[in-house]
């Protein structure tokens, strides 16, 4: 009985080794080795406040089904500096050529995460903020009027939003912005889908902090890398002159489509276009 048990461990143990030294020899395996055979860029899809991976769940499926590689990785809405040093780890991952696009808040993410990272090829901002070295998400969607996220500019949190306090780590107090459930539909979907479908997503929302709205972007990677740009022409969350204010300044290959603020949500066939565009170079 004993030496069965033995025997039993023995096996077990050349198992988990084998495993183990396979796991590492793939970690290990040559960047030429894992893009043997890809012809097609990586896309990197990054969310904005309000919403999450899941906004591009029409655009991926149709993006995989056109023979793309998508990651669409959790945008951790907590500051601009941090969030894009997340982002830049993450792309560190990925092997080879990057088109990397961003929707709302995720464009001044991508905008900082892309600076320096010689593997991505392109910028795509759907309905985004793409801000220059100094600015922020906040000081840029008031910059022109038309947004419903708030009736009344003097207010200190905007009137579509609800303030959530929280307790951090360290003790300290932190506030979580979220859009108020009956004001969700218009200010992020222009009232462009079902009141069940709206509070679906409304009940499904992250929050953003102030700071990361609020904290100043540094060198913008626009400026070295290719940009395209979705303006949504039914935005009530950022308004569309605002969208093309930034377009023009990057020199954006620019479209523009009848689409509210979650146009990755509403119209991913038009997002898919552009940024296969975008992958093709055109």
């Amino acid at each position: 009985m004993l030496s069965h048990r033995r025997s039993r461990l023995i096996v077990v143990g050349a198992v988990s080794v084998a495993l183990a030294a396979g796991i590492a020899a793939s970690a290990t395996a040559s960047p030429d080795t894992a893009s043997a055979g890809k012809s097609k860029p990586t896309v990197v899809l990054v969310h904005g406040a309000w919403a999450d991976a899941s906004s591009w769940d029409g655009v991926t499926k149709r993006l995989q089904a056109d023979g793309y590689t998508v990651v669409a990785p959790a945008n951790p809405l907590r500051g601009l500096s941090s969030d894009a040093k997340y982002l830049s780890d993450y792309l560190k991952t990925v092997k080879g050529p990057v088109v990397l696009a961003g929707h709302s808040y995720g464009g001044a993410v991508i905008t900082n995460a892309a600076a320096g990272n010689s593997n991505v090829k392109g910028l795509v901002y759907i309905a985004a903020f793409a801000p220059d070295e100094g600015e922020s998400a906040s000081a840029l969607g008031a910059k022109f009027p038309g947004s419903h996220l708030s009736d009344d500019p003097t207010a200190q949190v905007p009137t579509s939003l609800n303030a959530v306090p929280f307790t951090q780590a360290d003790g300290s107090f932190g506030v979580d912005l979220y859009i108020k459930p009956d004001k969700y539909r218009d200010v992020f979907l222009s009232n462009s889908l079902g009141t069940k479908n709206a509070a679906a997503l409304a009940a499904a929302q992250r929050p953003i902090t102030p700071q990361a709205l609020g904290e100043p972007s540094g060198t913008p990677a626009w400026k070295t890398i290719p940009s395209w740009y979705l303006i949504a022409s039914n935005d009530n969350t950022l308004p569309p002159a605002a969208q093309k204010y930034m377009a023009d300044r990057a020199h954006s290959r620019t479209v523009k489509v009848d689409a509210p603020h979650a146009a990755t949500v509403t119209n991913p066939g038009a997002v898919t276009n552009l940024i296969e565009k975008a992958a093709a170079g055109r």
